[in-house]
This record gives structure tokens, sequence and C-alpha cells, in this order.
């Protein structure tokens, strides 16, 4: 009999360390997915956290003793991971990383072949047996330690900067917060080539040396409370924005010049438009939370618009369906399909700070007339002792006035010049709530009250 393992979570592995993750588990896992896919190679990296380089190397141990070879990139964020598995080759990607949790919390994020995300029944469910049972296949050969880091950055960087025409952009300022998380260092070699022979962009970092005690808190921009370093430090500085990071830097979170947050489903229509502008008639992927302000400007532009369930996994396999050149998700996830595909931190405020260069504009007036023209709520989180009742309570009360129902992710309905998506947390006890509207006919605040009340009246 074999215990379970419940750092195994519905999209990745995550856990408490020494509770129910610790470095036997790691190793486990790494030679669970070398055997799972007969792997070549695997490549492996790790954030700021400080168990993270012990956990790479279990992992690392636990892929050589497969017999697959363990191509090591180091201190990383989860998009250089993420490449480093398409430009190599390689069989699959394990970052050890827990991103914006706790910092007694660890974990890892897996890929496989060309950066593709793990079916759940046929590779995630089959590695997490594999890691219970320890069913292991004998093999007379250890893979080796091929230390990558080097190649790995410097091919990352190419990548990255090949979004952009480093000619288009003026001098700028530009405030960069890493949170004292993994991004630091990539950004400091994206900088390196970025101002090289071209005109300077100035740089204000902030909190930007890895550190695993974290004295600034957690990386994890989303969060109001944590708005306000940043915010400060752009107007401070007379910035032309500001761009904050998550501790695996695959998200990137942008304040305009007066300090102000800019809601990612603004810049999930500012990244369209960048696109359509440079591909005429692409397919923009979006996903069901808050979708007129993107479908709006894609229509514009005479792209395609396709919708998607949340996720980067379902995100990424419509991409590949519709060969999109570019999906986001207001969470900051934004895919990029000359980027395997997937989602990175870094390439947004590359494209952004182009756009802002090329249009003589701030980006606070880049996105005011579509914060005017599609209100949003932003997304509220209601905790409730029965998701799916209140869900229901919800629905009862609008499905007569409801012109159309959508349920591709939870339940999206339309009435007149407003819509919500209710949709309950794979994780938690929670029910997430997103509102918007066509104009201000509509007083968002108010449907949000009404809502609240449902929601609050069932828990």
């Amino acid at each position: 009999m074999y215990e379970e393992l419940t750092c195994f979570k519905a999209y990745d592995i995550r856990g408490e360390i020494d509770i129910n993750i610790n470095e036997e588990i790691a190793y486990r896992v790494g030679r669970s997915v070398a055997q799972h896919f007969n792997s070549k190679s695997i490549v492996v990296g790790f954030d700021a956290r400080k168990t993270s380089p012990d956990f790479a190397k279990a992992v690392g141990q636990g892929i050589m003793d497969a017999g697959s070879d363990l191509i090591d990139i180091g201190l990383a964020g989860t998009e250089e991971m993420y490449w480093a598995v398409s430009n190599f080759s390689a069989s699959a990607g394990i970052m050890v990383t827990a991103s914006h949790n706790p910092i007694n919390y660890n974990g890892m994020k897996i890929v496989k072949s060309d950066s593709r995300p793990l079916d759940d029944n046929e590779d995630f469910k089959a590695i997490k047996n594999l890691a219970e049972t320890e069913k292991w296949t004998k093999t007379d050969n250890k893979g080796s330690h091929l230390d990558y880091s080097d190649e790995a950055r410097s091919d990352y960087v190419t990548k990255v900067m090949s979004f952009v025409n480093r000619n288009e952009l003026k001098p700028l300022k530009i405030v960069i917060n890493s949170g004292n998380g993994a991004a630091g260092p990539t950004f400091d070699a994206i900088e390196k080539k970025l101002n090289t022979n071209y005109p300077k962009i100035e740089f204000v970092r902030v909190d930007h040396i890895p550190d695993s005690t974290f004295p600034n808190g957690i990386p994890n921009p989303l969060l109001l409370e944590n708005h306000h370093k940043t915010a400060d430090i752009v107007k401070n500085t007379g910035a032309d924005f500001g761009v904050a990071f998550d501790g695996d830097f695959d998200r990137c979170f942008f304040f305009d010049e007066t300090g102000k947050f800019v809601p990612g489903e603004y810049l999930v229509g500012l990244l369209a438009t960048i696109f359509l502008d440079k591909e005429q008639g692409a397919t923009i992927v979006h996903d069901p939370r808050v979708i007129w302000n993107t479908q709006d400007i894609v229509s514009q532009k005479g792209g395609k618009a396709e919708q998607s369930k949340t996720g980067h996994a379902f995100i990424k396999q419509t991409m590949r369906k519709h060969e999109a050149v570019y999906g986001g998700e207001m969470s900051a996830h934004h895919y990029f399909r000359d980027f395997a595909y997937c989602d990175s931190g870094m390439i947004p405020w590359l494209l952004v700070a182009e756009l802002v260069s090329k249009k003589n504009q701030s980006l606070g007036d880049l996105v005011k007339n579509r914060v005017s023209s599609f209100p949003s709520s932003g997304e509220i989180n209601f905790k409730v002792k029965d998701a799916d009742s209140s869900i229901t309570s919800v629905l009862e009360n609008y499905r007569t006035e409801a012109k159309t129902l959508d349920e591709m992710d939870g339940f999206s309905l339309t009435i007149d010049d407003w819509r919500f998506n209710l949709r309950k947390s794979n994780t938690e006890p929670l029910v997430r709530l997103n509102v918007e509207s066509k104009g201000t006919s509509i007083n968002l605040d108010d449907q949000v009250k009404k809502i609240s009340n449902l929601l609050k009246s069932t828990s």
C-alpha cells in the first residue's frame, strides 16, 4: 500500500514544505516524468525560494537515475524552462517553483515535448501514480548532467528580443519591480542586449536581487495591497510606466504613467492590437471572464476572436488548434504563438515599450478610452459554504432576463448592455465574479452589489 501524494493539485504540483512536499518527493517526480516519457533529456530550472535549488537537484537526480540526461538551466523563470524545452528539443521540462504561494511552500510545473501542457489523464495522473507507487523501470545507464544555464539564457534573450524592433524604441523610463523573485538576473540579460548600440532606456530597478527570505513579502502584484510600491515609484521618478513580476515571472502587471494599475483585461486588448497591426486577420484567443473589450478590438482590426476556457492548458490548446498569434487572460498570463505557444512575463513589457514609442502616447492614454467604453469590475472573490448553491441562487434570479447563457467556464450571462461571469474555484471554497458593461448606461457598481447580496445570502 502506498501513500497518496497530496501535492499533486489540479494543474501542477504544490505543497507545504516537509508536510506534503520534500526532496524525496521531488526525486520521485523527476524520475516519474523521465520514465513516463521515456525521455532522452529533460530541462530543469528553479526559482528564488530557499528550498528550490535542493529540490531541483533532487529532481535532476531522479531524471538521471531513470537514464535521461538532465539539462540544467539553473535559476530561471518558468518561461525560460518552456523555451529551453523547445529550443533544445527536450522530451519534457520541470520548473521548481511555488510562484506567488506563501514562503513555506514549493512546487513544480511540468510540460512535455514542444513545451506542450500535460494531458491530465494520459500524463499528469500517470506521473502521479508512478511517483506514488515507485514502480521504476530498471536501467543500466545513468543520464548525464548537462549545464546549459548560459546557453539557455542567451538563446532565450535572443528569442524574447525578436518580438520587438529595437530601432522603434525611444528613450523611456520604466520601473521594474522583481519582488526579490527570479526575474532580476533574466531582466538584466535582456536589458544588456536591449541597450547595446541602441537608444538607451532608463530602468528603475525595485527589489531586484533574488532573496529567498522575501524581505518585502512574496511577490504577488495582483494583490491590491502590493500595488502601492510600484505605483509610488512610478509617480516619484516620473517614469513612463511600471512593471511588476510574480515569483517566477510568467505574469507581469502594468502601472501607467500616473501609477494607476492597468487591469489585465485591457492589456489583453492592447496586446491584441499590437499583433493585429503586425499580422492582419490573425486569430486572438481570450478567456471567458471579461470579453467585450477584446472582442471589439479584434473585430475593428479585422481579426478573429476565439474564446477558450480559463487556464494555461486550455488557452494553449485553443491557440494551437487555431494557430492563434496571441492569447491572453485577464489574470496577466499572455501567450505567444512564436514562443512555443507559451506564456511570458517579459515579452509583454517589451511590446508595450515599443507601442508607447511608436504611438507617442502614454500607456494611460492608450487604454483610457477602452476602460470607459467597456468598464469592468475586476475579479471579485466570495468565500461561500456551498459554491454550487450560491451560483444557482444567482442564476435563478437572472435567468429569465438573460439574453444569452454561456457555460464554457462557469456561467456567463448577458443582460442587455452588461454581462457577468460566475465560476467556482477548483481549489478553494470561493466563487469568482466578473462584471462588465458597454459604456456607462449601466451602473456597474449596482450590478455588482446585487449579485454580491445574492451570493452572501446563501453563505
